[in-house]
């Protein structure tokens, strides 16, 4: 009973916690707007953001748009010429073939080349078509979810990750992969998309992974990595 108790206490706290700094980022950031979003753009998007910077990501993005009238001419292009137009992002050809691989799914299941037909989907489905697509992480699904279909998934990145876990709303010790279905939980459905954006943002201008800028922080009473000495 008491090993019940303390663990509903510290979740209480935990969602208490995760409330404030939500507040705190929408006074300082606003409350983002959704905006719609071509599900197949946010899905190849996505997967030339993996370990990259978000700025190469999106050039590289722009390039693939730009070389290529629509998807089509990219499942038809050559593995190489599709990694040339993806190069500024990193692991072209990598990236390239996943990429291909993923549009030749969804065109042989959906007949074109479109992901509209997750919209009927539950999201417990829509989640696990997406992650059967070659490429395709939970990070990279719950985006496409999320901002295309507004689904209540809660994106984890490298900017997220870094700052819940600096602010102790996920254990140290807790691996990127669990930190999502934690922060599900703590964080209100509504607040999901305000949330993922505004931590991004903040990531950026004053939480960086190197020298954060603590001095400017709305957020300093209720980090751990502030009051505790900034661990590591």
């Amino acid at each position: 009973m008491s090993i019940i108790l303390s663990s509903n206490m510290a979740y209480n706290t935990v969602r208490q916690r995760a409330a404030k700094c939500i507040s705190l980022l929408e006074e300082l950031y606003g409350i983002p707007q959704a905006e719609e979003r071509d599900p197949v753009d946010l899905l190849v998007m996505t997967i030339l953001s993996q370990n990259t910077s978000d700025t190469n990501s999106l050039r590289a993005f722009a390039r693939l748009k730009s070389t290529f009238s629509d998807y089509e001419q990219v499942l038809a292009a050559t593995d190489e010429a599709v990694a040339e137009s993806i190069r500024a992002g990193g692991l072209a050809e990598i990236k390239a073939r996943r990429t291909k691989e993923a549009l030749f799914r969804i065109k042989q299941d959906a007949e074109t080349i479109s992901l509209s037909f997750l919209a009927d989907m539950k999201k417990e489905q829509a989640m696990a078509y997406l992650l059967s697509l070659p490429g395709v992480g939970p990070k990279t699904a719950s985006v496409v979810l999320l901002f295309a279909f507004f689904m209540p998934f809660l994106p984890v990145d490298t900017h997220v990750y870094r700052i819940c876990r600096r602010l102790g709303l996920v254990g140290e010790s807790v691996a990127l992969e669990k930190a999502q279905s934690i922060l599900e939980r703590v964080v209100p459905v509504d607040k999901y998309l305000s949330f993922h954006l505004n931590l991004i943002t903040h990531g950026r201008r004053i939480c960086r992974a190197r020298n954060p800028r603590h001095e400017v922080c709305p957020l300093q009473d209720c980090c751990d990595y502030y009051l505790h000495g900034q661990k590591p």
